[in-house]
């Protein structure tokens, strides 16, 4: 009971001082919030020195930050989040309107999500035991595919020149189908590609031999494998819920959808903190609540076992796969950045712009006339070293953090919670603005799924059998920690690591697309789909070059993770585990 009043101190704790760092944003950026609201209100008007007093005496900032954060929490107790800076309205209503709309958005693209990961896995559930690990090439080239690149295709093909579903504004549920298919086939695809790898595991446990051996139908067997996997994914699908609902800031600004995420990206450009701190705290409550259901959903679903110490390990070792598939990827990424390299990526020529794929340029031209093939290749070296960097320092973060989850978890929720761009802002207030803002920005947050990925694992791994026979042989918790449990986490979650590999560097993109990161004429992978993808319909091979070696970058990360299997000492394991069940 005490262990569970601390983590809701510290849950509450974060929460508080996350609310009052965001209060202090201006103050820390070192930029006048009058300003800010004046260009933010009509950037025709004169800043003159009358204006700004005014604006500040309304405001009520010479009375300071503490004063003004004050004043809003002690409202909030009374359901008063004050008004909005900018257009003096309530705040309440109106992020609470902003959340239904990305809840039901949320809705749709999580069913989208499950649907995908279910066409993922329907090979292994179908053939069960007997089904051999594969690359997972095409879930890994589908979680590389951008957020906003889908969109802006579904947008212009779908709804535009098909006309078979609006592509604008939010009036009914056919204004949901679009963005939830552009959110939720690349969540659908990292949840997939989690859930396949844990799959045969669940399939070569004692109980699903002995079902198939009574001949017991696949498919019931399937359905039981299932709810003996989903327990370890449960975490990170609280996760996607959250991140659906307040990180879908790029979707939201294409379909035009009024969302939680669109308006605390306007409140947090504007610095209207009310809005801000108000839609920052509903989107750490339902992290709250994400994580308490997943949390119950994980007991009900294990049972007794858990307590009890009585589970089987889902992640013994298995054969790698053919190192065929990441050689061939793994070639073309090279081969591309090697022809890429000898040329000029700076080069202008306008009389060549948007020119189709050719002899002279293979991958065409962008906009002012550059060789996309010269950009893709320049742009590897920085791209690839600051996403595998990122990567590194997140995987590490997140064993770490991992191995603590009562500490982690709550600290997890809350860093999930936060809108990518208000971190990003933060990050450039406190660091100051630079070429290692965005990787500071990305950082902070890429570590947070691992951990969480790590604690469900490592919750299972300790109720296995041969846990518990290892201990009753005299084992200490660090023998067991470096021989049984590392080894048994670490391979699924590298693997999880190298899947969002992509996901980081379209991350840096997005950043930078907002002034926060890399700029023109900067050939970042990122940056190059940010400055093409308002001529993907004219110019689609722009935006498919660079689209499409991310998607290389996707299945090289999958496949050569499936060729390099950590292994661990499996017939110890066999041993202790078969002298637990004799006895």
């Amino acid at each position: 009971m005490r262990q569970h009043a601390a983590t809701l101190l510290w849950r509450a704790g974060l929460a508080l001082a996350l609310v009052c760092v965001i209060g202090l944003l201006p103050w820390l950026a070192r930029t006048d919030p009058a300003l800010t609201v004046l260009k933010a209100r009509s950037a025709d008007r004169d800043p003159t020195p009358e204006v700004l007093a005014d604006i500040r005496d309304r405001l009520g900032l010479d009375a300071g930050p503490l004063h003004l954060l004050g004043q809003w929490l002690g409202g909030l107790w009374r359901g008063d989040a004050g008004r909005s800076w900018l257009s003096g309205n309530e705040v309440m209503p109106d992020v609470l309107q902003a959340l239904g709309v990305s809840l039901l958005l949320m809705a749709v693209s999580l069913a989208v999500a499950v649907l995908t990961a279910g066409v993922i896995c329907a090979r292994t559930l179908s053939r069960g035991r007997r089904r051999r690990r594969t690359g997972g090439s095409g879930s890994a080239v589908l979680a590389a595919v951008p957020e906003f690149l889908t969109a802006s295709v579904l947008a212009t093909v779908v709804g535009v020149q098909l006309g078979w579903l609006p592509a604008l504004g939010w009036y009914g549920p056919q204004y949901t189908v679009l963005p939830a298919l552009a959110l939720g086939l690349p969540a659908g695809a990292v949840l997939g590609r989690l859930l396949d790898d844990l799959l045969p595991g669940a399939f070569a446990e004692p109980w699903a031999q002995a079902a198939d051996a009574r001949g017991i139908p696949q498919g019931r067997i399937a359905r039981h494998a299932l709810r003996r996997c989903l327990p370890g994914l449960l975490p990170n699908t609280g996760l996607f819920v959250v991140g659906l609902t307040g990180g879908s800031v790029a979707v939201e600004q294409i379909f035009d959808i009024p969302g939680l995420g669109r308006t605390t990206l306007q409140a947090a450009l504007a610095q209207d903190l009310p809005v801000l701190q108000a839609g920052t705290l509903a989107l750490v409550l339902l992290a709250a609540v994400a994580a308490g259901a997943a949390s119950l959903l994980t007991r009900r679903l294990t049972g007794p076992a858990l307590r009890d110490s009585a589970l089987t390990s889902l992640h013994r070792p298995a054969p790698p796969t053919r190192a065929i598939l990441p050689v061939v990827y793994g070639g073309l990424l090279v081969g591309v950045v090697a022809l890429g390299l000898p040329r000029d990526p700076l080069a202008l020529d306008t009389g060549q712009r948007l020119q189709a794929p050719s002899p002279a340029h293979p991958f065409g031209t962008d906009a002012l006339g550059r060789d996309v093939l010269a950009r893709v290749g320049h742009g590897a070296l920085d791209t690839l070293l600051l996403a595998l960097a990122i990567g590194a320092a997140a995987l590490l973060t997140g064993v770490v953090l991992g191995l603590v989850p009562r500490m982690s978890g709550p600290l997890v929720d809350t860093v999930n919670a936060v809108p990518p761009v208000l971190l990003a802002l933060l990050v450039t207030a406190v660091a100051g603005s630079g070429t290692l803002t965005p990787a500071l920005a990305v950082s902070a947050v890429a570590w947070a799924p691992l951990a969480a990925h790590t604690s469900a694992l490592l919750r299972q791994e300790r109720a296995a059998l041969h846990i518990t026979a290892t201990r009753a042989l005299g084992a200490d918790r660090w023998y067991v920690l470096r021989r049984d449990l590392l080894p048994a986490v670490l391979p699924p979650v590298t693997r999880h690591a190298l899947l969002r590999l992509p996901g980081t560097a379209l991350a840096l993109a997005s950043l930078a697309f907002l002034g926060l990161g890399a700029q023109p004429p900067s050939p970042e992978w990122g940056l190059l789909l940010a400055e093409n993808q308002p001529y993907a319909e004219r110019a689609p091979w722009a935006v498919l070059a660079p689209a499409a070696v991310l998607a290389l970058l996707g299945a090289l990360a999958v496949t050569a993770a499936r060729t390099e299997v950590i292994q661990q000492p499996l017939k110890q394991r066999e041993l202790a585990a078969s002298g637990t069940e004799t006895r």
